[in-house]
């Protein structure tokens, strides 16, 4: 374990004391990370000189210009961390990394298979560094298999393992953000702190291994029992979903709203409130709906464009039927229930002054706000940490005897 107190921003934290090494750029091994590091742990990014996470380098937009660039891609998956850049090809940065292994709990990676083994630090080496050591590594296809090789990136993941053939109208849609690798960050998240648990009580780390194609194809859910169990293969859904009606969105005279009768008794209350017989033939169960959800759709359309969206959001609320707006970023970032969650939150940049950024996602009854720790810190220039870092490891480096 790390000194707790060594990174003044990390404050208290249910992974207070833990250290993880963040070779990782992009978006997957990135996000894992930042997940680590809002639960308190002290998170070192480990950057390439001059140009650091490719990350770095992705837009517009942009904050600053020339040397001062940051990139707002970077701030999504960055913050809690400190930066360092190393040059593992020269011999006295290796040494710096050779140090902070020796020192850490965890160390995250998505290079290419192999890569980490031509940089001298394969799993054999470090664990003989560090038998405790935790590993997580992330691929795109995997770590074996005939294709175990190939570059992995989000979009190739999505249609290679089938969730653009389930989503969009008239042709295969990616999903609005990089889902595929946000999701093999979460999966390693949650490997890492039950390897870390693991730990506990055998005093070994071990390697956690997950990829893009395995995280997209672990959300299928009931779409992939649809073909594996019953043999049945799914197509594009578009804004309705494919086993229950009416779900999905519908159209009033002022935008969409959405809505979900996800069960027999919601049904019963909403078919009157919206001026339709619950019990007439085309629509009297899930199934009957679902098999003729065209002409429900339309008539349900045909109905709801009567009228503006407040009104029939007020309507179906008062009948007890879930509904919803349709927002955009602006809206959400505005909307007060957002913001009672904490999900927007303040941070001080090194170059940028105060910005407001996303913040963590899991509340914990002792900590109102912000994930487990007890500020939230802005994600880091490159190389921002160098010196201190340096200096941490000279001041608090074990000595023998």
């Amino acid at each position: 374990m790390t000194d707790p107190t060594a990174m003044g921003a990390s404050g208290a934290g249910l992974l207070s004391g833990t250290l993880v090494l963040d070779l990782s750029r992009a978006l997957a091994g990135p996000q894992a990370a930042m997940m680590l590091g809002d639960m308190g742990a002290r998170v070192i990014k480990v950057e390439t000189p001059g140009g650091g996470d490719d990350s770095r380098g992705w837009g517009p937009p942009f904050l600053g210009e020339g040397e001062e660039r940051e990139s707002t891609y970077f701030m999504a998956a960055n913050r809690n961390k400190e930066s360092i850049t190393l040059n593992l090809k020269d011999q006295s940065d290796i040494e710096v990394m050779t140090r902070l292994v020796r020192r850490a709990d965890v160390l995250i990676e998505n290079f290419r298979v192999g890569v980490l083994d031509r940089l001298g630090f394969s799993v054999e080496r470090l664990h003989e560094l560090n038998p405790g050591l935790v590993i997580l590594s992330i691929t795109g296809f995997g770590h074996d298999g005939p294709e175990a090789r190939r570059s992995g990136y989000d979009q190739i993941a999505q249609g290679e393992a089938g969730l653009m053939s389930l989503t969009g109208i008239d042709e295969p849609t990616k999903s609005g953000v990089p889902i595929a690798d946000l999701l093999a960050g979460m999966n390693g998240a949650f490997g890492t702190l039950a390897a870390l648990l693991e730990r506990q009580q055998t005093g070994r780390g071990r390697v956690v291994r997950t990829s893009l194609i395995a995280s997209v194809v672990g959300i299928h859910a009931f779409q992939g029992t649809r073909w594996t169990v019953a043999g049945e293969l799914p197509g594009l859904s578009g804004s309705h979903h494919p086993s229950i009606a009416p779900y999905g969105l519908f159209h009033t005279a002022t935008g969409p709203i959405q809505l979900s009768c996800g069960s027999e008794a919601l049904w019963q209350k909403f078919a009157p409130a919206v001026g339709l017989d619950p019990l007439e033939p085309r629509f009297a169960s899930n199934g009957d709906r679902v098999a003729h959800r065209d002409e429900l759709v339309a008539t349900l359309d045909a109905i709801f464009v009567e009228h503006p969206a407040e009104h029939w959001l007020t309507l179906l609320d008062e009948v007890g039927v879930p509904s919803g707006k349709v927002r955009n970023l602006a809206e959400v970032y505005e909307w007060e229930q957002v913001l009672s969650q904490g999900l927007l939150v303040e941070v001080e940049h090194a170059t940028k002054g105060t910005l407001s950024i996303p913040g963590p996602v899991i509340r914990f009854d002792d900590n109102s706000f912000g994930g487990a720790r007890a500020a939230v810190a802005a994600p880091p220039t490159l190389g921002q940490h160098n010196d201190s870092i340096r200096t941490w490891l000279d001041e608090t480096e074990p000595t023998n005897g």
